[in-house]
């Protein structure tokens, strides 16, 4: 049975290939060594290793399971998300132009805003859960890439990818979109129109809250996909073998953890839509969602584990609210498999965040517990 052929739930509990012959173990080996040896007459003894920065093999089997999964051409992991997004935004020249969604994760707006005031690149920013709004933001002129995130964090908005490349057509950009929310299990923006797909797989990919990481997968390798490979293997912005086969193992379960926590977080949303003390949740997987069509569209697997509720009074009864929750961890940081949350106001407060806004990542734990917990703070 040809391994390209199976399905993910498949790829995912294999990760990592073939038994290692030489141990004769299950798992593959970590290779640690920081440079790789030559034969007498200064020939590789192996072809493929000639120096850690660009060249280890754990890897590379990571990046082939993530490639695998999303449908891409290849895979590039990084040390982090940022790092991913920050080597694909150096591809656009000095003087070019974005057009990035509003609202998204706070650490990437920061980050673009910064990098491009320092190349002097324009930069575009649009609710791109309104494709009219996006195809208008790409109609003023040409750009180099627009940049979208799906569904969006701690908004929870789903973005139209078909539509969203269609506007990136219409000004000559690429269409990358950040997908951590959803995992390659959810959704498949490559299917969909996307030219690179961006992942933190320090969230849901490794689900263990334990790895930093990022990955970009392509649809096609192009001179822009080469020169971002060339730019990671002289820059060194690369991942480590030892996070990488972290990263391996914990993609063997990220099938079970998603669906696990997909399934937990439908109840947790129906739980909280029906509580008096909630004024709103925001979560695509509700039929109250403005875009549930659409994520049921994109997202058939499940509208993802990560949803934001906006409680009933000020600020200070939402920080008592995650103050007397027992089970959610009060923590940035979403996908593993315990339960956070997080009141998004006090870490971006100029953004204009509501300061009743709470944001939780539901894990894998017992739903009834979860609802229970968030049944005793926030009072029955």
């Amino acid at each position: 049975m040809d391994f390209k052929d199976m399905q993910p739930e498949t790829v995912l509990a294999q990760a990592g290939g073939a038994i290692d012959l030489q141990s004769g173990g299950v798992v593959p080996p970590i290779q640690p060594a920081t440079t790789y040896a030559r034969d007498e007459d200064y020939k590789l003894l192996n072809e493929n290793n000639l120096y850690s920065r660009p060249h280890n093999d754990v890897v590379r089997q990571a990046e082939g399971v993530l490639a695998q999964l999303e449908g891409g051409s290849e895979a590039l992991l990084f040390p982090s998300g940022m790092a991913a997004i920050a080597a694909l935004f150096r591809t656009v020249p000095t003087g070019g132009r974005v057009v990035v969604q509003s609202g998204i994760y706070w650490g990437t707006t920061k980050w673009i805003r910064e990098f491009c005031a320092r190349r002097q690149i324009e930069i575009a920013e649009v609710d791109a859960s309104d494709a009219a709004a996006l195809q208008a933001a790409c109609a003023v002129g040409p750009a180099h890439l627009v940049w979208v995130e799906t569904p969006s964090n701690p908004w929870l908005k789903v973005v139209d990818i078909a539509a969203a490349k269609a506007a990136a057509a219409s000004c000559g950009a690429l269409l990358a979109v950040d997908s951590t929310a959803a995992s390659p299990l959810l959704s498949k923006p490559l299917e969909f129109g996307a030219d690179v797909v961006m992942h933190s797989t320090t969230k849901v990919i490794n689900g263990h809250s334990d790895v930093l990481g990022g990955v970009l997968v392509t649809k096609d390798v192009t001179p822009v996909w080469e020169e971002i490979a060339n730019d990671r293997a002289s820059a060194g912005a690369v991942m480590g073998p030892f996070e990488a086969w972290l990263l391996l193992r914990g993609m063997r379960t990220l099938s079970v953890r998603v669906d696990r926590m997909a399934e937990n977080a439908l109840k947790v949303a129906r739980f909280l839509e029906d509580h008096p003390k909630v004024d709103a949740v925001l979560f695509p997987g509700l039929e109250s969602h403005a875009h549930y069509a659409l994520a049921q569209t994109q997202m058939p697997g499940g509208a993802g584990f990560l949803m934001s509720f906006l409680v009933k009074g000020d600020k200070a009864t939402a920080l008592q609210v995650a103050g007397k929750l027992k089970l959610f961890h009060r923590a940035t940081s979403l996908g593993g498999v315990e339960s956070l949350v997080e009141h998004r106001h006090t870490i971006e407060s100029h953004t204009g965040i509501p300061e009743t806004l709470l944001r939780i990542s539901v894990g894998i734990e017992s739903a009834e517990d979860l609802i229970a917990d968030l049944g005793q703070a926030l009072g029955q």
